[in-house]
């Protein structure tokens, strides 16, 4: 659908200048533009090649309102964060595939569960008994929802989730193909006798915030006895692990691969590097970042906003560096 450059302007708040009944109805990089699409830069050297692009508009920085940038080939879209109001604009030109309310044929819905309004079952989803789907939500084919789940409005859940019984998702939640939430935990107890090992009870939830979004096969264990909870907004990449009872703060980014133990706190803000790895118990305060490949052994903590740790077991990156430099030092005089 085209949208009017003013209707888009006022829905994501930015200044227009320029012709705002031009009409644009899609978005692209600066190359691949045509005529009806917005382009963004975020840096003023970008501008003339944006300007001298097809695109129909372009978002960009305060940096455009000076005389010398000459911008009078196209309008602009004025924003304070243009690649943050470039996403916006792109969720107001709805950019999401064309999913038609209703229950495919195929699928199989108890009789029990309850479902809002304009609900999209895709074709072999399964929903169990007692489960209750909020309204706009959609699940996706093959995609597996449990006894009692609870999972609410304006959520997508992609093909082959599976999804425990008495797991709960807020609003707004995006999960994709082949994630598991709210799977049993990896609890045993070893008979001291025997050798054996004997499985420890799962029998707690896991509980999934607004705004979260979770990527392709990822798997987030259920509490053991009581609950595993992702907070608002937190984003979580593909092939993340997260294991019971693991308490995720409010917008924390995790990146591929990452492996977190049982009953771990990451506080609010924490962002997560590729590969990650933290023992159980272990406890991420607020506003720490972890590069990638760190490894925080159990119990401990690290703390420190804004301060950037590496290697393992983590430390500063600056005290981390000198101790690479010094081991090269030594290298050299053998």
């Amino acid at each position: 659908m085209k949208r009017s450059l003013s209707s888009v302007a006022e829905s994501i708040r930015v200044q227009l200048v320029g012709d705002g009944a031009v009409e644009v109805s899609g978005i692209a990089s600066i190359p691949q533009a045509t005529p009806e699409d917005l382009v963004f830069v975020e840096d003023e050297k970008h501008l003339p090649l944006a300007l001298e692009s097809r695109a129909g508009a372009v978002i960009a920085g305060k940096f455009a309102r000076k005389p010398a940038a000459k911008c009078d080939a196209k309008p602009l879209l004025i924003a304070e964060h243009p690649k943050q109001a470039f996403a916006r604009a792109a969720k107001f030109l709805c950019l999401q595939p064309d999913r038609q309310p209703g229950i495919h044929s195929s699928a199989v819905v108890h009789a029990s569960a309850r479902l809002g309004k304009e609900v999209t079952i895709s074709e072999r989803a399964v929903i169990g008994e007692n489960a209750e789907i909020g309204d706009h939500t959609w699940i996706g084919a093959g995609t597996v929802i449990g006894a009692g789940v609870s999972i609410g409005r304006d959520c997508e859940l992609y093909p082959n989730v599976t999804v425990y019984p008495g797991t709960r998702i807020a609003d707004r939640v995006i999960v994709h193909a082949g994630t598991v939430l709210g799977s049993d935990g990896f609890g045993y107890v070893r008979d001291q006798a025997t050798g054996h090992y004997e499985k420890f009870p799962q029998v707690g939830r896991l509980e999934i915030g607004d705004d979260v979004e979770i990527g392709a096969n990822s798997t987030i264990d259920r509490g053991a006895l009581e609950v595993t909870r992702i907070a608002r907004g937190a984003k979580i990449d593909n092939l993340v692990h997260i294991g019971h009872n693991c308490q995720i703060g409010e917008d924390v980014v995790i990146a591929a691969q990452t492996g977190l133990s049982g009953s771990i706190v990451i506080e609010n803000d924490v962002i997560l590097g590729g590969q990650v790895g933290i023992g159980e118990h272990a406890r991420i305060e607020a506003g720490v970042m972890l590069g990638g490949q760190g490894g925080v052994l159990p119990n401990k903590v690290l703390r420190g906003k804004g301060i950037a740790f590496w290697g393992t077991p983590a430390r500063p990156v600056r005290e981390y560096l000198k101790q690479l430099a010094a081991l090269a030092r030594l290298a050299k005089r053998e």
